[in-house]
């Protein structure tokens, strides 16, 4: 692993060069393709119906950012890894469909997820490429949730457990923020949705946990031997 600049975060595993990227994502830069799991669009409308008033608002920023990520990488495809929308439909599907169809020099992809539950046809009637597993891309395993077991000699990046890892300051400061962590021939990506929540990790678990923040990737456990 290599660092690049403070915003992102570069590894090459085997001949593919992994970005590591501040806003949760990651750019693979031979295959021009962004990755992001776990936005969970739609979240705040699930919420609502429950009559729980979480504003539409809270998805505005991950549009955005999602949309800032495009403009400057300008990829050839956009790779969701699972739980791309939250459950059952709601109007905020309209609003991701008008996002994909404004961006329409780049291909979407969709790794099924858990909660990846509308009816067939909405997707069939979407931009949307769907995979129902797994999306093999050269030597990566592309799923929701990790395998059980990686084949020799491929990465598995996936998403699905939402990684946090605490951080301790002075005074008995604590802070969990959101991480990559690898282990076992498995990478797992943050969640890229600002509404969905972090699974505490544990840094003995892992052997590279890189940490983002609104600034920065922060690498605080780095193994070089990995991949």
């Amino acid at each position: 692993m290599t660092s690049d600049t403070k915003e992102k975060f570069v590894w090459q595993w085997q001949q593919t060069h992994l970005v590591f990227l501040k806003e949760k994502a990651l750019w693979l830069e031979e295959e021009k393709s962004l990755l992001v799991a776990d936005t969970h669009f739609g979240k705040a409308g699930h919420f609502r119906k429950s009559g729980i008033p979480i504003p539409e608002t809270v998805h505005d920023q991950d549009f955005r950012q999602l949309q800032q990520l495009i403009d400057t990488y300008k990829p050839l495809r956009c790779l969701f890894l699972g739980d791309l929308f939250h459950s059952e439909h709601n109007l905020s599907w309209e609003q991701l469909l008008q996002f994909v169809e404004f961006n329409d020099t780049v291909s979407f992809h969709l790794v099924k997820g858990n909660h990846d539950i509308l009816p067939r046809r909405m997707y069939d009637n979407s931009c949307f490429r769907i995979h129902e597993d797994t999306l093999t891309l050269g030597k990566l395993l592309l799923t929701h949730e990790p395998l059980a077991r990686v084949p020799k000699g491929f990465l598995n990046v996936c998403g699905h457990l939402h990684p946090g890892v605490v951080i301790q300051g002075k005074s008995r400061q604590r802070i969990t923020l959101p991480c990559f962590f690898y282990r076992n021939n498995c990478l797992v990506l943050p969640a890229f949705g600002r509404f969905t929540g972090l699974m505490k990790i544990s840094r003995e678990t892992a052997s590279c946990i890189l940490v983002t923040t609104s600034d920065a990737v922060i690498p605080i456990k780095l193994n070089n031997k990995v991949g």
